[in-house]
């Protein structure tokens, strides 16, 4: 995570703390869950080799919770699961799959009472692990830690004043691995992209 990236977060969360805006029938505590799809932007190559098989979607699920400062400002702590990469050639087969937890400033902009569009923005402290079984693989297992930038944007309906559904789209930047194995240096990260659809309890 860049120094900039962490004062974007600081001010987004900052501010919903310190809102002077806030009203009690729009604040409170929720909970939710969702489930979606995932994409490593760059983990398969454009061009796939004969004898190589390489899929870079994935199912994905995130819990979250969060406190609602008021209608336009808001905090959001949750973990994500972002799936599987998988890659089989002759004599390899590997299976890459990351996780972690997520702490996001959320914007929000009231369409109506039913409707709103909202921005998240924070980090995501992640683990990747990849395990390799066959003859031809270097290591058979490798893991990597990290903390970076994640954002996304996202609409909620909501059924009632405690119950929404919303619709959204995440990037997670760079997880993987970033290393050296026997000397060779090995970069294999990656923007993941999740589209999801969560519910959402309002207390």
């Amino acid at each position: 995570m860049t120094i900039k990236h962490a004062i974007v977060l600081t001010g987004l969360v900052t501010a919903a703390a310190v809102s002077p805006l806030s009203v009690a029938q729009d604040s409170g505590w929720y909970l939710g869950a969702s489930a979606g799809q995932s994409k490593a932007k760059d983990a398969c190559p454009d061009q796939i080799p004969v004898g190589l098989s390489c899929d870079d979607t994935s199912g994905a699920y995130s819990v979250f919770g969060g406190y609602q400062v008021n209608k336009y400002l808001g905090a959001e702590f949750g973990y994500t699961y972002l799936g599987e990469i998988k890659v089989s050639a002759p004599g390899i087969s590997e299976t890459d799959k990351a996780w972690g937890f997520e702490l996001l400033g959320v914007g929000t902009i009231p369409i109506n009472p039913q409707f709103e569009v909202y921005g998240k923005a924070g980090v995501f402290f992640w683990d990747y692990e990849a395990d390799c079984t066959g003859a031809s693989c270097p290591l058979s297992s490798l893991s990597e830690t990290g903390t970076d930038f994640t954002y996304a944007l996202g609409a909620k309906f909501n059924f009632t004043r405690n119950v929404g559904v919303r619709v959204q789209y995440q990037r997670y930047k760079d997880i993987g691995v970033d290393t050296t194995i026997g000397g060779v240096s090995v970069n294999a990260k990656s923007d993941v992209d999740v589209i999801s659809v969560g519910v959402v309890f309002k207390f």
